[in-house]
């Protein structure tokens, strides 16, 4: 073995001792994943190098054959793994094996809760690869060399799993990196060609390079042990190239953990070639859980690219809307250049059509999924629901199709729930009944329990319950669904159309013209904290509430704007009063002005409230009620 310098001993990062710690206290009931994580990270290194090749035919090194090799020795008790992939320099090698470089580990490690199922699903999510093999090996042991160093820049890394590592300087000859396990006592049934065979035929039989292990040779008594023959043990054809008939779920399955670092199965996929103008193959797929960076925008995504079966990018996210972002899968295509760029993806009209062309299999994979698997789809809203709302701003093509796809709470659905669809809402619409009916607010007990909704109880008319921080910014790019406008109940001056009968619009008029002197009082009293006071149609239960000019923005955007620190445009509220309360009653009787404008704010501050608004002055309102409250008591 070559001579070690430059030797050091440094200390892992504290996310990977606490990730080493749930490792090595065998997490994983199925313990055999340690070899397809291994696997999947060999041939991410070797689709590297071919990439690298193309503009540095060097990196080559003279050996374009490119493998893994797994072999194992049973006296040792080790098991070795070998690619010559693009292999790793000494700063590569403390990076990458020394530190979870990846958004959201501050978010995972928060959320491991010392239970061993739970967090065995997070580890699932965040994907951890290569420090699967402490689950197997009490010491794993490092060779590599990054193509294009000499061979004098090798590097050795070697770690127990018990908070530090070992990294040295020694020569190398072959690019690409060699992984020793050395077995934990009790798990050398992985020594064994058998067992090794099985597992790589299971999982990585998609790998679309040789996998090789030696070929079992009995031994001769007396002469040297003969030098290794290899064999190819799985198939080592891309498995998006073949015939759909021709590929079992096991190994869709499969191929999905590899490409996604997912451990659990997807929820559905969608494999298709397509030939004529464009020629590409797609195998695209919807992950059962969502990743931990979901929400950061910025975070890495997209497909994998594959120019004529050669990979070329890691997340190219031009393949796909943002919104759809959580997708995972592979696109091959036969018309881009080996030498295609991020910068040129965004140009080319080519990627256009390709797009335009997999949002729409996407959003076919998501309407199948939801219509023949309603629980599933509950689980992936669940999931990925929010994303899914920030469609219709983005994709106007699609405008129509990502809007049946979206679900809601509703005055109908149990327990803030959002499982109707807008298709089921409109099938069980009142007749006659020509708008969609929604209304926004920060929590589902807020919007439940809401006057606003007193008018659409009494009818017996279905209302959608939206809570989501995104849902007002996405209601003022729905317009319509199926020829139905949506209309906000809290917003305007409230019409129900035909669902009301002249008789009721007759009465509402007249009451409306005996309370013109109570509006005129109620005003003044309020000046210039409202823009209007009217009337309402909406309130049977409730004296008062608030409504939202036509053109206003709602709570939920105004708060949206305050936090990002943008200028919020002033607006005020309508007051409505209900004129058969007997509050309202009373204030109209009322003739000391004094008092009647103390009870008017009173009454404007709990129509806040109810709406779920902040008070402007809330000390005006605690001393204009404790001056009522005396009143009463006397």
């Amino acid at each position: 073995m070559s001579v070690e310098t430059q030797k050091e001993t440094l200390g892992f990062q504290t996310e990977v001792k606490q990730l080493l710690h749930l490792m090595i206290h065998s997490l994983y009931s199925n313990k055999e994943i340690f070899l397809r994580e291994l696997i999947s990270n060999a041939s991410d290194a070797v689709d590297k190098l071919r990439f690298e090749a193309l503009s540095k035919p060097e990196l080559l090194e003279g050996g374009a054959e490119l493998k893994i090799r797994v072999s194992f020795d049973k006296d040792a008790n080790t098991v070795t793994l070998e690619d010559n992939g693009i292999g790793m320099s000494r700063d590569d090698v403390v990076t990458h094996l020394g530190t979870i470089a990846k958004s959201g580990t501050a978010d995972f490690m928060k959320n491991l809760s010392g239970d061993q199922k739970k967090d065995s699903h997070l580890i699932g999510q965040f994907g951890v690869g290569f420090y699967s093999a402490f689950i197997v090996a009490d010491q794993v042991d490092v060779f590599s060399r990054r193509a294009g160093l000499a061979a004098s820049e090798g590097v050795h890394w070697s770690s127990k799993g018990e908070g530090e590592f070992e990294v040295a300087t020694v020569d190398k000859a072959d690019r690409g990196t060699r992984i020793v396990l050395h077995l934990k006592s009790g798990e050398n049934e992985f020594a064994d060609g058998w067992r090794l065979r099985n597992i790589i035929k299971k999982y990585s039989d998609h790998i679309a390079l040789p996998i090789e292990l030696p070929k079992e040779v009995a031994a001769v008594e007396g002469e040297d042990k003969p030098a290794p023959e290899w064999e190819t043990v799985n198939r080592a054809s891309a498995l998006w190239t073949r015939p759909r008939t021709e590929v079992k779920d096991e190994e869709y399955q499969e191929f999905y953990k590899h490409i996604a670092h997912d451990f659990e199965n997807p929820l559905s996929w969608s494999h298709n070639k397509v030939e004529g103008k464009l020629e590409y193959s797609s195998l695209l797929y919807v992950p059962a859980r969502a990743p931990f960076d979901l929400y950061q925008r910025e975070a890495p995504k997209g497909l994998k690219l594959y120019v004529q079966r050669v990979f070329v990018m890691d997340q190219a996210e031009s393949f796909l809307p943002l919104y759809l972002r959580f997708i995972k899968g592979v696109v091959d295509s036969n018309d881009l250049s080996l030498n295609v760029s991020r910068e040129i993806l965004q140009k080319d009209p080519i990627i256009d059509s390709m797009k335009s062309a997999l949002t729409k299999r996407v959003l076919d994979m998501l309407e199948k999924l939801a219509k023949n698997e309603p629980e599933q789809y509950k689980g992936f809203w669940k999931n990925f629901g929010q994303v899914m709302k920030e469609g219709p701003a983005e994709d106007f093509a699609n405008k129509e199709k990502i809007a049946g796809l979206l679900r809601f709470a509703s005055t109908l659905a149990e327990d803030g729930e959002q499982v109707v669809s807008l298709a089921e809402y409109l099938a069980r619409a009142k007749e006659g009944q020509d708008k969609i009916y929604f209304l926004t607010g920060e929590t589902y007990a807020q919007v439940k329990n809401s006057p606003h909704l007193e008018v659409f109880r009494k009818k017996g008319i279905e209302v959608l319950l939206l809570t989501d921080r995104i849902d007002e910014w996405l209601m003022s790019y729905l317009n319509e669904f199926d020829g139905k406008s949506f209309v906000d109940v809290a917003r305007g001056d409230l019409d129900l159309g035909n669902l009301d009968s002249e008789e009721d619009k007759k009465a509402a008029e007249e009451v409306a013209k005996t309370k013109e002197g109570l509006v005129e009082r109620i005003k003044t009293a309020l000046g210039d904290a409202v823009s209007e006071v009217r009337v309402s149609h909406r309130l049977t239960d409730s004296p008062a509430i608030l409504a939202i000019g036509e053109q206003d923005l709602g709570l939920q955007m105004r708060q949206i704007l305050e936090a990002s620190g943008q200028k919020v445009p002033d607006s005020k509220p309508i007051f409505e009063f209900n004129p058969g309360h007997p509050l309202i009653e009373k204030l109209d009787a009322e003739p000391d002005e004094d008092r009647f404008g103390d009870l008017s704010h009173i009454l404007l501050d709990q129509a806040a409230l109810a709406a779920g608004d902040s008070l402007k002055d809330p000390a005006a309102y605690v001393r204009r009620l404790n001056k009522l409250l005396v009143e009463l008591s006397v």
